[in-house]
């Protein structure tokens, strides 16, 4: 097993401060997403090209930083779609560069006709959404093909993958083989289904078998009737029924403590830790 975290939510900027960082806490591996903590590396295309990526990628390597994920998040179903275009351009930049970077997954989730709220719209749960996600991650899967790469997808309840059965709905319509997933079972949850959390995780490891790369850790609590996400630990999961059902899943799987920042880093990842050694 490996925690990890997001390189963003380190705290610092830039490769070397991140590299320090992670030998200063402890981190075995990270989600890496360059353009929110390199400034070299702006949100544009062609902003990552391959010196840039060869250079990070040796200088991770060298610190012996493995790269469990690279992020490139995008909305698949924004109104502007000229917006669309570029994060698509954007993300097949990362897929071109990924083995540089020391990683050949690149990941996203589903999105929302919220456009950049990326919260739950009605639209988001028709089948013309559906279709434009399955669309879109076939051109992409497509295209991470061509260069030795693998997508990954994540779901969320409220954008169009709003549930496992939606997401797989997705990947089999996309029907590539090199398509593999990101499980936030948090990600699922809203005040309806929260105290189905565990079903959801055993319905997601049962569907997505083999294809999970890595798994996103969180916690959450209710307020005024609704959810809202803390550290690991810190609230309603049932951490030792989770991490049991991860491992026996997989023994060497990626733990992304999504969100958890600053003095929460260390004691959140002690505390998975050692949850998982003990079950």
């Amino acid at each position: 097993m490996k925690i990890a975290f997001r390189t963003h939510d380190l705290g610092v900027r830039g490769a070397a401060a991140a590299i320090a960082k992670i030998k200063e806490c402890g981190i075995d591996a990270v989600q890496l997403v360059a353009y929110k903590f390199i400034d070299e590396i702006p949100y544009e295309v062609g902003a990552l090209d391959e010196a840039k990526a060869r250079a990070l990628g040796e200088e991770l390597e060298k610190g012996g930083v493995p790269v469990a994920l690279i992020g490139a998040y995008f909305n698949p179903v924004h109104s502007n779609k000229s917006k669309v275009a570029k994060c698509k351009g954007i993300f097949k930049d990362y897929l071109k560069y990924s083995s540089l970077l020391g990683c050949n997954i690149v990941g996203s989730e589903t999105g929302s006709f919220n456009d950049d709220k990326w919260t739950y719209n009605p639209l988001n749960r028709t089948e013309e959404a559906l279709n434009t996600v399955i669309a879109t991650f076939t051109e992409l899967a497509d295209y991470a093909a061509e260069v030795g790469a693998y997508v990954g997808m994540e779901g969320a309840a409220g954008h169009v993958c709003y549930d496992v059965k939606t997401l797989k709905r997705a990947i089999d319509g996309i029907n590539r083989p090199n398509v593999r997933v990101i499980f936030d079972i948090y990600n699922y949850l809203d005040p309806s289904n929260c105290g189905d959390y565990l079903s959801i995780l055993e319905e997601g490891l049962k569907t997505f078998a083999g294809k999970i790369v890595v798994f996103h850790l969180k916690d959450y609590v209710l307020e005024d009737g609704k959810i809202k996400q803390v550290p690991p630990g810190r609230g309603l999961f049932d951490y030792p029924a989770i991490l049991s059902r991860i491992k026996a899943y997989d023994q060497n799987a990626v733990l992304v403590l999504e969100g958890t920042t600053g003095d929460n880093i260390v004691p959140c990842m002690d505390f998975v830790r050692r949850v998982w050694n003990e079950v």
